[in-house]
């Protein structure tokens, strides 16, 4: 993320780990790129194997983010050039949609893009428009339908991430990123907290209120766990027991990021088929147990802020700021509810 987001957050009193700059396209095209898999524990070596390489599938973006496997290909959100785009196994680009944020005559390098994207259970895909704060679906011909808007009658803030549940119901968190003249002191805030929202049958329930920056969102695979990453200032992910009709309970801290342990913050997340949780965070993406044990921590030459299982859910795609990153794992991630 850019310098006007560094001052967005000084401006609403956050004073969060230094965000980097969207590296140019010649930096981030480099030859020698700092890509490693540190092992903390030997049981990381159950996870991704020890010779395991990362790939570069495509560079030169702003910021990469929201990353979906769909029909073969990567969808991701191109946040700050506010495009929609897929790419191939192969590396092969494709825009999808322009101005997919929502917003028209947006500033330039604010972060008001497109973000998380889901398959619906009609096959459709109900997508995060943060400059207009809302959350869309996109028919098969990527026709744009309103979807949520409003809780109890006020906007919401800038829908940044989702996830389907066991039971069908839709789980989402909605910091203020979107709102780029001061995010919390926006004068265009109506929402007096960052929440995190379930739907379902029609109803919008804001479940947790007290979070400063709810970012990342997920489940663990038998559903009973929540996960929900915090941004800022204090960086944490935070684990839930979730009950009937999706009724949460016991929440604690799993993960703690102390300040200056790099750049970047608990943004996206995800969740494998052990139960372990890929969270990105300061200096890269950290595999951590449901006990809240960090295995191993991938780290990548530019900022990681999402994670996406594709395929049989051994394929690992990255979105980290100006590409996207490819690896294996030994250990299947858990795939989404509805996917096609």
């Amino acid at each position: 993320m850019k310098r006007r987001m560094l001052r967005m957050m000084a401006s609403a009193g956050l004073a969060v780990a230094a965000l980097p700059l969207a590296a140019p396209v010649a930096a981030a095209t480099a030859p020698m790129l700092a890509m490693s898999i540190e092992r903390l524990d030997p049981a990381l070596d159950a996870v991704i194997a020890p010779e395991t390489r990362i790939e570069r599938v495509a560079t030169g973006f702003t910021f990469t983010e929201g990353p979906m496997w769909r029909q073969g290909k990567l969808w991701f959100s191109d946040v700050q050039d506010d495009k929609l785009r897929t790419v191939t196994p192969d590396g092969k680009v494709q825009v999808l949609l322009n101005n997919s944020g929502g917003l028209p005559n947006h500033p330039k390098g604010a972060n008001i893009g497109s973000n998380a994207m889901a398959t619906a259970k009609d096959g459709s895909v109900l997508m995060m428009q943060m400059g207009a704060r809302r959350i869309v679906r996109l028919d098969d011909h990527l026709g744009i339908h309103p979807f949520l808007s409003t809780y109890k009658g006020k906007r919401l803030n800038s829908p940044n991430d989702l996830v389907f549940a066991r039971d069908g119901s839709l789980w989402f968190t909605d910091p203020p990123f979107g709102l780029f003249n001061g995010m919390d002191k926006d004068p265009a805030k109506e929402l007096p907290f960052n929440g995190v929202f379930r739907y379902d049958h029609g109803k919008l329930e804001a479940v947790i209120i007290d979070m400063t920056l709810p970012n990342g969102i997920g489940f663990s695979p038998d559903g009973k766990t929540l996960y929900v990453s915090n941004y800022g200032p204090d960086m944490y992910v935070r684990a839930y027991s979730v009950g009937p009709n999706g009724k949460l309970s016991h929440p604690h801290t799993l993960i703690h990021y102390p300040p200056n342990s790099g750049d970047g913050g608990p943004d996206g997340l995800k969740v494998d088929m052990a139960g372990n949780l890929w969270s990105s965070g300061p200096g890269g993406i950290r595999i951590i147990t449901p006990k809240g044990k960090v295995l191993g921590q991938i780290k990548l030459p530019e900022v990681a802020a999402n994670i996406a299982f594709a395929g049989d859910g051994h394929v690992v795609y990255i979105t980290g700021s100006t590409s996207i990153y490819r690896l294996r794992s030994k250990v299947a991630g858990e795939l989404p509810l509805y996917r096609r």
